[in-house]
């Protein structure tokens, strides 16, 4: 049972200290020559595609924000997908509709992919930059996002969306940006910020619903030989997701297309042929996924030992844990407005999410039809 424990232990840490500790390690023992450089020649002609389903609480704010970014007109085009809406969404945006900027509306609502893709049948440039309509990008994030396209290595490039405010889902963001600047500096970031990214145009095969597109987009990327990276300087805000039961919805939903793109692509997985990509894909997806099967066996193997003092305190320091969870969770505000009720808060519902999404996928669901987190 000890044996259990320490193991389970130990896949508990791996994914979340132990791997971002060996690409800091690796990153300072290995730094690459095909970092992105400047660009000499002017910015990059862009198509900027704006998938949208029943947005009218933000879309005038989304339309208003696109406008003030700083890019020369002549080289941004503006594309609005309205993926069937049944609002006032495309009321809202025909107002703005002119040469730079064009609406697309899909008559009968046929998922994110769909819409993507009827927006990449229109892209006329070079570089395609994909957004939601949640993110409110800063006036130069566009000109930071796609400047590493001088590199002909680069092949896709994730914006940085950030949540200036504290809790649970902010912090986790903020992790989960540090490990991207890692993967990015060893060899490439293993997702995309689904609000704000670019690829290239040829690099852009038509997208499949039920798959997350920002994954899948990082995957076909690394397949075709080129590299994903993250850009810090091209950043975007967003809100977090307040209440904790759309989280996990969120969540699952997340994790089964995230679930079903890697298995897709599943080749990725083999370190023979992929190196470097392959061990960050088992490291920060597979392992990290396996997490609360660990923590379970974690706490089983605990309990099945009391006769020692030592598992006595750790039993009751993970009882006590996921107590905060569950006190943070039914609304007791002392524990809830609390660091460790944060902390707790979120990280049970992360891993209870990715237990009920193993449970659909192996169970045969997928998530068909997109449903943007309201926020």
């Amino acid at each position: 049972m000890e044996t259990l424990f320490w193991l389970s232990v130990g896949g508990v840490l791996y994914p979340y200290i132990g791997y971002p500790l060996i690409l800091w390690i690796m990153a300072r023992l290995w730094r690459r020559t095909d970092q992105p450089f400047e660009v000499r020649e002017g910015c990059p002609s862009v198509t900027l595609i704006i998938a949208v389903h029943n947005e009218e609480k933000r879309i005038l704010k989304k339309v208003i924000n696109t406008k003030a970014l700083r890019y020369p007109e002549d080289k941004l085009e503006v594309l609005f997908v309205s993926d069937g809406s049944t609002d006032r969404t495309v009321e809202l945006i025909k107002p703005h509709v002119s040469q730079q900027y064009h609406l697309i509306e899909l008559p009968v609502r046929g998922g994110k992919a769909a819409a993507l893709n009827a927006g990449l049948e229109r892209a006329k440039h070079d570089i395609v930059v994909f957004s939601d309509a949640s993110i409110e990008l800063e006036p130069d994030a566009l000109l930071h996002l796609v400047r590493g396209f001088s590199n002909p290595n680069i092949g896709c490039i994730s914006g940085e969306d950030k949540i200036p405010e504290s809790g649970g889902e902010a912090w986790y963001g903020r992790y989960e940006l540090f490990l991207r600047r890692l993967e990015s500096s060893v060899h490439s970031i293993v997702g995309a910020s689904g609000s704000f990214y670019a690829q290239r145009r040829t690099l852009c095969t038509p997208f499949e619903e039920g798959l997350a597109p920002d994954f899948a987009s990082v995957l076909k990327t690394v397949e075709h030989g080129f590299r994903a990276i993250s850009e810090p300087t091209a950043v975007g805000l967003m809100t977090s997701v307040k209440d904790s039961k759309q989280e996990f919805q969120r969540k699952v939903r997340t994790l089964i297309r995230g679930m079903t793109a890697l298995f897709v692509h599943k080749q990725l997985l083999n370190p023979f042929k992929f190196g470097v990509f392959a061990v960050e894909l088992w490291s920060h997806k597979i392992l990290r996924w396996l997490v609360p099967f660990f923590l379970i066996a974690a706490l089983v193997s605990s309990l099945a030992m009391l006769e020692s003092p030592w598992f006595v305190v750790v039993s009751a320091i993970q009882i006590a844990f996921y107590g905060a969870a569950l006190l943070a969770l039914v609304g007791v505000k002392s524990v809830r407005q609390s660091l460790v009720g944060k902390v707790a808060l979120y990280f049970s519902v992360v891993n209870a999410a990715i237990v009920v999404a193993w449970f659909k996928y192996l169970s045969g669901v997928r998530q068909e039809l997109w449903t943007p987190t309201q926020r």
